[in-house]
Order: C-alpha cells, then structure tokens, then sequence
C-alpha cells in the first residue's frame, strides 16, 4: 500500500460543522467540536483536494444559514459545489426554499436526509412532487438511506427519471468489523442491483469506515465496493470520505484526522487491483454528476 495518496481528489462527500455558528441536535462525542478550514487541513485525502460539502443537518430553521456560511468559508476549505439541506415534501415551502437556494452559485444539489424516515416517504406524492420541483431546477439529490430503504430510492428513481440521484454510503450495509467481518447480504445486494438499474442513478464509496466503526481494513470492505462497481459500472462510482464522521474510531480513540487519507488509500489500492480509473472514481465522475466541470 503506498504511503500517501498522489492522484487530485475531489471528495463527493465532505461534511463541516460549527457548533457555535449553527445549531445541531444530533452532534456527540467527539463529533461535538468544531470542524471547518483548521481542523481539515490537518486532514488531507491528496495532493490536489476539492470537495462537495453536504448538509451536516444542522436545524432545519438554519438550512438557508448553512449554505451562507459554507460558501463563505468555501475559499479556505476547497468547497465547489453544495448539497444543500432541504424537506422535499413541504408543498409551496419546499418551492419557496428551493428558489432561495438558486440565489446560491455553489448549491448543486439537496438532501432531503431520509435515513431515520419511515419507510416509502420518499414515494408519497408530497415528495415526489418536491422532487420534480428539483428536477426541473437542474439540480442533484443525495440520497442517503439505510438498506431496507433502497427499494424506495428505486422508486423515487423510477418515478422522475429526470433527477440525478446519488446514493450516500452504500446504503449503509451492515459491514461487520475487521475482526468479525459481514459478507454483503442477500437483500443488500438485490437493493444495490435493482437501483442501478435506473441510468440515472450513481452511488458514493463513502461512509463504510463509520459504518464499521471508525476501524477497517480492505479485506472486509472490498466486497461491497465489488459489488457496486458490478451494479453501477465504473462511470457511476463516485469516491467520498464522509469526513469528520468517518474519522472516528470507536473508544478512547476519537477523531483521528489520518482517517480520512486512509480511507482514500484503501479505496485506490482497491481500484487499481480491478484496474479502474483512478481519475475518473477521485475526480472525473463527482465532477460530471455535480456539473462541476
């Protein structure tokens, strides 16, 4: 494994966060500390960075907030395009919020976080109808789900084929440990096949070290990464480091900056033993799929 990571980056997957700026209910541990310009450059992942922040969902209230500060701050950290905060079924609010965002260059997509809905909420027709209101805007949107959800994702896929959507992490499968590592399951991996089925859908290599708690190694983690490269193809897969929430180790470790790297280097020795194009999975993809090119 080489030592550092030499190809440019351009995280599809960037998080930031300052508690005394914004408010965040969900923030504990050693998440609960500030993490902007300083505390990222301590955290490299390649020669030449750019990223794509995503909401950190900080209080709905504050969505609009968020993207202030981060295009503010955008110079110092790398930021180039934003996914922001946004509730897609909220009839003429969610409209009204999405044409705020419009004022913003840099907002390139939303997420509407969908992990801890109910199930089939993004499938009811408020929500579809915010997400057609997306489309017809141009912009993107992460999905970020647990496994049982990506049925739904599928759905929503088929039912505006127009949207550009972007699976956060996999779909959070349950990976296991270094240890005691956890083959991809069965309904897993129908999820991931029936999804990419739909041309209009790409999937982030992101979130598996938090998913494993903050401890990895390739051995454990290569199946699923195989399994979305067979579902997707190599021009759907987008590199994302999830950073800060997958720089921390579970214990007394806490945030370990190195992380971040780490996961970069495990996902490009992967990537160069399938003999995929490192360009094109760090940069070229996240780029076209954000418009950022």
């Amino acid at each position: 494994m080489r030592k550092d990571v030499t190809m440019r980056v351009l995280d599809s997957h960037l998080h930031l966060w300052d508690p005394s700026r914004l408010d965040y209910d969900w923030l504990e541990g050693p998440l609960a500390n500030r993490f902007t310009a300083d505390e990222l450059a301590q955290a490299p992942a390649g020669t030449e960075t750019a990223a794509v922040f995503v909401q950190a969902e900080c209080v709905q209230a504050q969505f609009l907030d968020e993207v202030r500060w981060v295009s503010e701050t955008a110079a110092d950290t790398g930021v180039i395009g934003i996914v922001a905060g946004a509730r897609l079924d909220r009839g003429e609010a969610t409209i009204q919020h999405l044409d705020a965002l419009a004022e913003t260059a840099l907002v390139v997509g939303v997420r509407h976080l969908l992990q801890g809905e109910p199930l089939a909420t993004a499938t009811t027709p408020a929500f579809l109808a915010g997400a057609e209101a997306l489309a017809a805007r141009g912009l993107r949107f992460d999905a970020c789900v647990r496994a049982p959800q990506l049925p739904d994702v599928s759905a929503l896929a088929a039912a505006v084929p127009d949207l550009a959507i972007v699976l956060d992490h996999l779909g959070k499968p349950a990976v296991g440990t270094p240890s005691r590592p956890q083959a991809p399951d069965a309904a897993w991996m129908r999820g991931i096949r029936e999804l990419a089925a739909h041309p209009n859908v790409s999937v982030k290599l992101s979130g598996l070290p938090a998913e494993s708690g903050g401890d990895w190694d390739g051995a454990q983690v290569n199946p699923f990464l195989d399994a979305a490269a067979e579902a997707f193809g190599p021009d759907r897969l987008l590199w994302g480091s999830d950073w800060p929430v997958s720089a921390v180790a579970a214990g007394a470790a806490g945030y370990r900056p190195e992380r971040r790297e780490l996961w970069a280097r495990t996902v490009e020795d992967w990537a160069a033993h399938r003999d995929l194009d490192a360009d094109d999975l760090f940069w070229g993809n996240a780029a076209r799929f954000y418009g950022l090119t």
